[in-house]
């Protein structure tokens, strides 16, 4: 975290707060948890080129990301900084847990990457530079303490292998897999306080050394349930529950073998299911502030709407691979499948409801989803989700053309239409209540609209935009 968040950012907000909305909407008990990783070498990097402190640049991005949150309609249970002293209490307890036979001081020489923050070896670099962040890694010689990874070896693999510790997609899986079979080596799990320059959480016991950030940060997950105070919330961790992360692709091997090995060393539970997505890119390239391809979110949440964006990310961008980020994509999908899809729905049988005086529509508190929704978000397909939901907003549509209710309503036919705007009404019920996790206002929106004493004519959801440029 050592520049502004750009869209690809919302990326994987969008999807954790999907499946978080989704099964609240179920009646599950939840804790949706995010937040900034801010002990890194390159935020004191970052810092020095900007001319301030690092306390001050993480100041100004962890708000930037909060921000990002409130402007998706996100509200985490908790949004954890790891500069924070509940987290550094937290980093500390978990160090203690970490069984003392798995670590051992040796000194060490190594090609390191400030992006990845993370040890190289030449084999793995491409052309000389690390494969993620094109850059060549720094030489750099220190003592450190080391954590016996290579002891962990069979158990991770048993662990993916058997689907203990799931992964998705599974071409991820068998990537992480053949990373462990080829063997997992030892690595340091602290750095010099020097080289850090005092920026990160000191050693227990030892103020040479600051805990490495990817140890430091994966730590949140506990911290921010309170595992290291006994908070009831850490039940969520400790107890019967169903754990999640999701990640992007560049980050599965700090989440997916060295954090399991950590919970194991320190008798802990593991994660049970990683969710890995792909790159949201632009023009086929990563998006980054380096590259010069950062899309402002902010700028295209205020043009578009917060539910238009969430439905692209959401819809127009497989779960699990790269996908293209395009405004003018975006302003297709928008006319397509929110203003002249879904929110002509809403304002065409409002209105006629409304003009024909059907009055009160009697819903069901938790309408049954049509077929295949339930089975896609098992598989946390959101875009087969979204798809399940449009087929029906487009059959309701295709419906309303075929009878032309207008016809039957300039006859005076009330006593044929009002069955079947209650047959309408049924199924825009059943999507307003089930598109409320990706799209939480506009199904909110629907769901107040055929809720009152009478049903009356609604404005646009979706009111038409010019198109925006890059």
């Amino acid at each position: 975290m050592n520049a502004e968040p750009h869209v690809g950012f919302a990326l994987e907000l969008v999807q954790a707060d999907a499946l978080n909305r989704y099964h609240r909407l179920l009646g599950h008990r939840t804790r949706f948890q995010t937040g900034t990783d801010e002990n890194a070498l390159k935020n004191v990097l970052a810092a020095d080129a900007a001319g301030v402190s690092p306390a001050d640049l993480v100041d100004r991005y962890s708000k930037a990301f909060r921000e990002l949150c409130t402007a998706l309609n996100i509200q985490p249970d908790r949004f954890v900084r790891t500069t924070e002293p509940d987290h550094r209490a937290g980093a500390e307890w978990f160090w203690t847990r970490i069984s003392k036979e798995d670590t051992y001081a040796n000194d060490y020489q190594g090609l390191y990457c400030t992006g990845c923050e993370d040890f190289f070896l030449e084999k793995d670099l491409v052309d000389g530079r690390c494969p993620i962040h094109q850059r060549e890694p720094v030489a750099v010689s220190e003592k450190n303490i080391f954590f016996r990874l290579s002891a962990y070896q069979k158990k991770i693999e048993s662990l993916l292998e058997t689907g203990r510790l799931r992964v998705l997609p599974e071409t991820r899986r068998n990537e992480i897999l053949s990373f462990v079979r080829s063997g997992l080596r030892d690595f340091s799990i602290t750095r010099s306080a020097e080289r850090a320059r005092g920026w990160g959480i000191p050693v227990p016991g030892d103020d040479s050394q600051v805990i490495y950030v990817w140890l430091d940060a994966l730590t949140n997950y506990l911290s921010g349930l309170g595992c290291h105070t006994g908070d009831e919330a850490a039940s969520f961790w400790t107890g019967e529950s169903n754990r999640i992360h999701v990640l992007g692709r560049d980050v599965w091997k700090f989440h997916a073998v060295y954090w399991p090995a950590f919970l194991l060393s320190a008798g802990l539970p593991l994660p049970d299911t990683i969710l890995i997505h792909g790159f949201l890119t632009v023009d086929g390239r990563k998006i980054s502030k380096s590259s010069g391809q950062a899309i402002d979110p902010f700028a295209t949440i205020r043009h578009f709407g917060v539910d238009a964006v969430r439905y692209y990310l959401l819809r127009a961008i497989a779960p699990f691979d790269d996908g293209d980020f395009s405004s003018d994509r975006l302003n297709r999908l928008y006319h397509s499948d929110l203003a002249n899809g879904l929110g002509n729905l809403v304002s065409r049988l409002t209105r006629i409801c409304e003009t024909s005086d059907y009055g009160k529509f009697d819903r069901q508190e938790k309408p049954t989803a049509s077929e295949g929704f339930h089975e896609a978000f098992e598989t946390f397909r959101y875009d087969k989700a979204l798809t399940v939901l449009w087929e029906k907003i487009r059959s309701i549509n295709r419906d309303i053309e075929t009878c032309k209710p207008w016809v039957w309503l300039k006859a005076g036919e009330i006593d044929r239409l009002h069955p079947k705007c209650t047959e309408w009404l049924t199924g825009l019920h059943t999507i307003a209540h089930w598109v409320q996790p990706f799209l939480p206002d506009t199904g909110q929106a629907i769901v107040n609209a055929l809720s009152g004493c009478r049903i009356t004519s609604q404005a646009p959801l979706f009111p038409r935009l010019k198109a925006k440029s890059q």
